[in-house]
């Protein structure tokens, strides 16, 4: 099994940067790969940006330009670089890691942009 655990939320301006971190924890030898999503109120969860364990990367069009998703191998972390935020992109965000065609989910954390 793997434990994402996320961490970097908060509270930021419209127009302003946010970096979410995830640490994987397990069996991290066995992922193929990482991501984001997130889940606004009354909407459903959305992917927004994945990399795989050759670094390919995916980006929902919704961030693309704004977002940046990054990994550390050494630290088995995945990042996700949040610039030019805008209000809908407030949200919690989720981070998954796919290992042996399954998915385990952090506990999400709260981005909300407001002014």
């Amino acid at each position: 099994q793997v434990q994402p655990v996320e961490s970097g939320g908060g509270l930021v301006q419209p127009g302003g940067s946010l970096r979410l971190s995830c640490a994987a924890s397990g069996s991290i030898f066995s992922i193929n790969a990482m991501g984001w999503y997130r889940q606004a109120v009354g909407k459903q969860r959305e992917l927004v940006a994945t990399i795989t364990s050759g670094g390919s990367t995916n980006y929902a069009d919704s961030v693309k330009g704004r977002f940046t998703i990054s990994r550390d191998n050494a630290k088995n972390t995945v990042y996700l670089q949040m610039n030019s935020l805008k209000p809908e992109d407030a949200a919690v965000y989720y981070c998954i890691a796919v290992a042996q065609y399954l998915s385990y989910w952090g506990q999400g954390t709260q981005v909300t942009v407001s002014s």
